[in-house]
């Protein structure tokens, strides 16, 4: 059916906006944001990005914000750069910190838990390997699954502060179910103990006043893991 040329045509309008281009410089902003994915993005590279203004930039972030589009990010490794993010991803560890930060903040009250329940295995086990550590750690003290890797983490952690020791299986005595050479642990002298009674403990250990210490190794005939003394000084409740 053809028009009637008097009859003026008809043009769809455009939504009226609050500042000029808002709505095209905010989808290009969260183009932007949504392209980093769970990495997020820095403010200024969004500038840098968009090649906007930092008045456009900053008014747009905040509506994208405002309707649940965009979410703002703490990154662990610089606190003082905002980053920004699409909310259907969710920060990664590089990010985040993983599950030892909360709200970018270090969760020092799990991690002091964490080191407790390895400390008392630990002593429990007299030797403690990390695949022991592994599987008493998962048992519900965490409501997240811990992975060796951050295991090994609290357990460096550990031995850094004294807490235990880092050995090798001799195979014999303690280590008798343990394959010779494999690292493991054991609870340091004084450990858990308040500084002031650390050295009394030290004092009192039997190898000091062992007439046959130069001759002790840990595989030799005589050893810690055969020494009825040690063992014995081990037993002590601290």
């Amino acid at each position: 059916m053809n028009r009637s040329l008097g009859a003026p045509a008809l043009k769809r309008k455009r939504p009226e906006t609050g500042s000029p281009g808002l709505v095209d410089a905010e989808h290009a902003i969260l183009n932007s944001i949504k392209s980093k994915k769970d990495l997020g993005i820095w403010v200024r590279d969004i500038k840098v990005d968009t090649n906007l203004t930092d008045h456009v930039v900053n008014k747009s972030l905040k509506s994208l914000i405002a309707k649940k589009l965009v979410k703002e990010v703490v990154n662990v490794q610089n606190k003082g750069k905002k980053h920004y993010m699409a909310v259907e991803f969710e920060p990664s560890k590089e990010i985040s910190g993983g599950e030892w930060y909360t709200d970018g903040n270090l969760d020092k009250v799990l991690i002091a838990t964490l080191q407790d329940v390895c400390l008392k295995y630990t002593r429990a086990q007299r030797v403690a390997t990390l695949q022991g550590v592994h599987k008493e750690l998962n048992r519900g003290v965490a409501n997240f699954v811990i992975s060796t890797q951050q295991i090994a983490e609290i357990l460096n952690s550990m031995v850094l502060d004294d807490e235990i020791i880092e050995v090798k299986s001799t195979g014999l005595g303690d280590y008798h179910s343990i394959p010779i050479g494999t690292i493991c642990y054991r609870v340091a002298s004084g450990a858990g103990v308040a500084k002031g009674s650390k050295v009394s403990l030290f004092a009192s250990i039997p190898c000091g006043a062992c007439p046959r210490i130069s001759r002790c190794t840990p595989d030799g005939v005589i050893s810690p893991s055969n020494c009825v003394y040690y063992n014995e000084w081990l037993d002590i409740e601290f």
